[in-house]
C-alpha cells in the first residue's frame, strides 16, 4: 500500500460507492479508461482483487469492502483536519451534508439561506427523500446530519427536537366541513382519502391514530409527494393528513378541518449516529438550526396573523 496514492483511493471510493467505473468517471470528471487504470494500479499495490464482475454488475471483493471502509475513514479524517485548520484560521469553510425527509423541504431551504450568508465558504449538499431511505443513508454514514420527524428507536443515535411538526386534516377551502367545529374522527370514514405512500413517516403516524380509534378510511389515491397530494386536494379528489408546514406558501387554497384527536403532535428532530464525530461545520449548523427554528416559528406566526386579519377585513 506504500505505492497507493490519495487520488487512486478517491477513484476507488467513487467506483465502489456507485458500483460503476462509468459513474465514478462522470463524478470525478475523468475518462473511464483513466478510472480503470487507477483501479488497476491500486489493485496491484494491494495485491488482491478489489472488484469482481458477475454478469453486468460490479461487486466488491472482501478486500475491496475492507478498503472501501478504510477510504471512508481516511477521507473523514482529512475533512476533519481541513475544517480544524480553517477553524484555527478563524474561518468557517468546508462541506455540510444534510439529508431530510420530504416534508422538511418546505422550511429547511428557508433556514439554509441565512446560514449560507453567514458562512459563504461552506458547500452544502441536501438530499431529500422518504423515511426509509433516510435510515439507509444513516446506516451507510452518507451524511453529517439528518432531519427527521420520527426518531428511529432501534438505532443508537443522538437527537434534538427543534421545531413543531403537527399533522392536520387538510381539505379544499370550500369543503362542507370547513366551518364545522369538533368533527368526530369517525366522520373521516365518509370522505375519499389521499394518502402518502407506504414507507412514509406521515403514513405510519396517520395509520396509527386511525387504528387506535378503529376508523377505516376510503383511500382513493396513494401519492409519493406532498405537492401531488395538495394538487389532488385542490382538484377535489379528497382530503388528506399532512404536516402543517406543507401549507406555508399557499394556505389560502386549503382549510384545516377541526377534527377530534387532531392535530397529531409531532416534532422535527436533528439526528446523527451516537458514535459519529461531528465536523466543525456540522456542529455549527446544529447549533444554528436550533436557534433559527424558533425565529422561523415566530416569523411564520406573524405572517399567519396578518393574513387572518386581512381576510377578516379588520
Amino acid at each position: 500500500m506504500n505505492q497507493a496514492t490519495l487520488h487512486q483511493l478517491k477513484v476507488f471510493e467513487a467506483a465502489a460507492r456507485h458500483s460503476s467505473f462509468t459513474r465514478a468517471a462522470e463524478e470525478l470528471f475523468l475518462t473511464q479508461p483513466t478510472v480503470s487504470m487507477q483501479i488497476k494500479q491500486l489493485t496491484k499495490s494491494v495485491g488482491l482483487p478489489l472488484f469482481e464482475q458477475v454478469g453486468k454488475r460490479l461487486f466488491l471483493t472482501e478486500a475491496g469492502r475492507e478498503l472501501f471502509a478504510t477510504c471512508r475513514q481516511i477521507f473523514e479524517t482529512i475533512a476533519q483536519f481541513e475544517m480544524k485548520v480553517a477553524d484555527l484560521k478563524g474561518l468557517k469553510q468546508g462541506q455540510l451534508r444534510l439529508a431530510a425527509i420530504t416534508t422538511a423541504k418546505y422550511f429547511i431551504p428557508r433556514l439554509l439561506g441565512p446560514f449560507c450568508q453567514l458562512y459563504p465558504g461552506i458547500e452544502i449538499s441536501l438530499q431529500v427523500t422518504n423515511h426509509e431511505r433516510i435510515l439507509d443513508r444513516m446506516l451507510n454514514n452518507l451524511d453529517d446530519l439528518y432531519i427527521m420527524s420520527q426518531v428511529p428507536e432501534h438505532l443508537d443515535i443522538n437527537s434534538q427536537a427543534f421545531l413543531d411538526n403537527s399533522l392536520v386534516v387538510i381539505a379544499p377551502a370550500d369543503h362542507p366541513l370547513a366551518n364545522q367545529a369538533n368533527i368526530p374522527i369517525e366522520r373521516l370514514s365518509q370522505e375519499p382519502f389521499i394518502m402518502r405512500e407506504p414507507g412514509s413517516g406521515t403514513r405510519r403516524a396517520v395509520q396509527s391514530l386511525l387504528d387506535e380509534h378503529a376508523v377505516k378510511v376510503k383511500v382513493k389515491l396513494e401519492l409519493g409527494s406532498n405537492e401531488a397530494i395538495k394538487q389532488a386536494i385542490a382538484g377535489g379528489l379528497g382530503i388528506s393528513i399532512l404536516s402543517r408546514h406543507t401549507l406555508i406558501t399557499d394556505a389560502s387554497e386549503f382549510s384545516i378541518l377541526d377534527v377530534q384527536h387532531f392535530p397529531i403532535k409531532r416534532m422535527w428532530y436533528i439526528v446523527h449516529p451516537s458514535g459519529k464525530q461531528l465536523s466543525i461545520v456540522a456542529r455549527t449548523y446544529y447549533e444554528y438550526l436550533v436557534d433559527a427554528a424558533q425565529k422561523f416559528v415566530e416569523k411564520t406566526a406573524t405572517v399567519s396573523l396578518k393574513s387572518n386579519i386581512a381576510e377578516s377585513g379588520q
